[in-house]
C-alpha cells in the first residue's frame, strides 16, 4: 500500500536530482506525517494530526478505489477591548488531502477508523487468498 502521488514534476533539474534522493527527502509544508504498517491480517494507516477530532476528517473511496483521507480545521481567537474593537486576532486554517492506493487483497467493505491523541488510525483488513480468488469474476465470451 502506497500513498498516491498526484502531481509529479515532469521537468527534471539539477536541484530535483540532488534534493529528491534518500539523503534529503522533501516534505510538503502542512502535510501530516503518515505511517503505513502491514500485519498478517490488515494494513494500519496512521496520520498525525495534533488537535484534530473525528469531526475534522473525511474518509472515502474514490472512483479508482483509492482510499482518500481529507481534513479541514479552522480555529480563531480574538482579544477585544471595552468598545469591542479588535486589539488582536489570530486565525488558522489547516487542510490536507491524501490518497492511498489499496492493493487487490484489501476488504474495502470493512475499513474502520478512529482518532486518539491526535492520531487518525485507519484499519484496512486483508482478504485471504481464497477470498481474493472468489472476488474475481470471469466473463464468458459468446
Amino acid at each position: 500500500m502506497l500513498p498516491v502521488r498526484k502531481s509529479e514534476n515532469w521537468l527534471p533539474s539539477i536541484f530535483n536530482d540532488f534534493f529528491d534522493n534518500e539523503w534529503m527527502q522533501r516534505t510538503a509544508a502542512g502535510t501530516p506525517a503518515v505511517n503505513i504498517i502491514e500485519t498478517d491480517k490488515e494494513y494500519h494507516i496512521e496520520v498525525a494530526a495534533p488537535g484534530s477530532t473525528k469531526d475534522d476528517f473525511k474518509i472515502n473511496l474514490d472512483s479508482d478505489h483509492n482510499l482518500v483521507v481529507s481534513m479541514e480545521k479552522q480555529t480563531s481567537t480574538t482579544d477585544t477591548d471595552e468598545n469591542s474593537k479588535f486589539i488582536h486576532r489570530e486565525f488558522s486554517c489547516t487542510r490536507f488531502r491524501q490518497s492511498f492506493y489499496l492493493p487487490e487483497n484489501t476488504d474495502r467493505d470493512h475499513i474502520g477508523a478512529s482518532v486518539k491523541d491526535g492520531i487518525l488510525t485507519i484499519a484496512v483488513p486483508k482478504l485471504t487468498p481464497d477470498e481474493v480468488k472468489k472476488s474475481h469474476r470471469f466473463i464468458e465470451i459468446s
